[in-house]
């Protein structure tokens, strides 16, 4: 079967440095799931199938086809059980990130103890959704932050 990892997150919207952690984990394992997460306590500026949509173009695009998106509203750690996975891939920006993220392993092996985390540092720190959603909401052009299969529904 191989080696199989996921990569959660809000996507809200999916930035050219999600793209970058999606390619790197792609590199490395054999078959990735970007999995979209639904929070009731978020509200998304985006529905969550569009973007899943403009995720699967942009990753057609970049000729990556050993990922495969979903949307999912439970537990990532569960999800994970489920696909039979024990690696749960995030990107750091910086310390504030592995921090962050750290509080929220030590949750998620509570769930599931067989959950690794592999953590990819991003090459651009600046980048991130809220960002993203900030400059666009201005009416700044965000086509340097996004792929352009994103950038489609963000018009």
């Amino acid at each position: 079967m191989g080696k199989t990892a996921i990569y959660p997150g809000f996507f809200d919207p999916f930035t050219n440095g999600h793209l970058e952690i999606v390619r790197k984990a792609s590199e490395i394992f054999d078959r990735v799931w970007i999995v979209i997460g639904v929070n009731s306590d978020k509200h998304r500026s985006f529905p969550a199938d569009r973007m899943a949509e403009s995720i699967c173009k942009t990753l057609s695009h970049e000729n990556i086809s050993n990922c495969e998106v979903v949307i999912w509203e439970g537990l990532v750690a569960e999800f994970a059980r489920l696909q039979g996975t024990a690696y749960m891939i995030r990107g750091l920006r910086n310390n504030m990130d592995y921090n962050y993220e750290e509080n929220i392993a030590a949750v998620n092996k509570l769930i599931n103890p067989e959950l690794e985390y592999v953590y990819f540092r991003s090459n651009n720190i600046a980048v991130s959704s809220t960002m993203v959603k900030e400059l666009h909401g201005y009416g700044k052009d965000v086509s340097a932050y996004v792929p352009k299969e994103v950038l489609t529904l963000l018009e």
